[in-house]
């Protein structure tokens, strides 16, 4: 390092950072109405509970239809014809909303990596700074060092 280079200022380097972003508040401003419902779709089908209410659902449809008495039964066995309806539309309903909000999830995934990308960059550059200025210091703490060196022999 020569004598003629400086090290950035603090205040240059505060020039040089970009604000920080929550990318979690603009990810939840940029989505519509529609995407904002397959989101919480897509968290609440996608959870266990969702999964009990339909494993419930069922066993208590298909117990009842074969085991309650014949004429309390409304899709008796081996008939099961309106449950099949019935979870083939949830499926068909349920796919393109959980896709949806996938896609969603892969955006915002995106977004966090970047924002990281950012923060890196930036811790990058100040610690650049940082070992500058140390680089800086040593060079004057060595002309300094030699310089009573200089003086004792004088």
């Amino acid at each position: 390092m020569n004598a003629t280079t400086h090290p950035p200022t603090v205040g240059q380097l505060k020039a040089l950072r970009p604000p920080v972003r929550n990318v979690n508040q603009e990810h939840d401003e940029s989505l519509s109405p529609l995407e904002r419902f397959a989101s919480r779709v897509t968290e609440h089908v996608g959870s266990m509970g969702f999964f009990l209410i339909i494993l419930g659902w069922t066993a208590l449809w298909l117990s009842w239809n074969g085991l309650a008495p014949r004429s309390m039964r409304f899709d008796p066995f081996p008939a099961f014809v309106l449950w099949l309806f019935i979870s083939n539309m949830i499926q068909i309903l349920l796919m393109p909303l959980i896709m949806i909000g996938q896609n969603l999830q892969g955006r915002h995934t995106e977004a966090r990596a970047e924002s990281d990308y950012e923060v890196n960059v930036k811790a990058e550059r100040e610690i650049e700074a940082i070992l500058l200025h140390l680089e800086s210091q040593s060079a004057k703490i060595e002309s300094i060092l030699l310089a009573m060196q200089k003086e004792k022999r004088a």
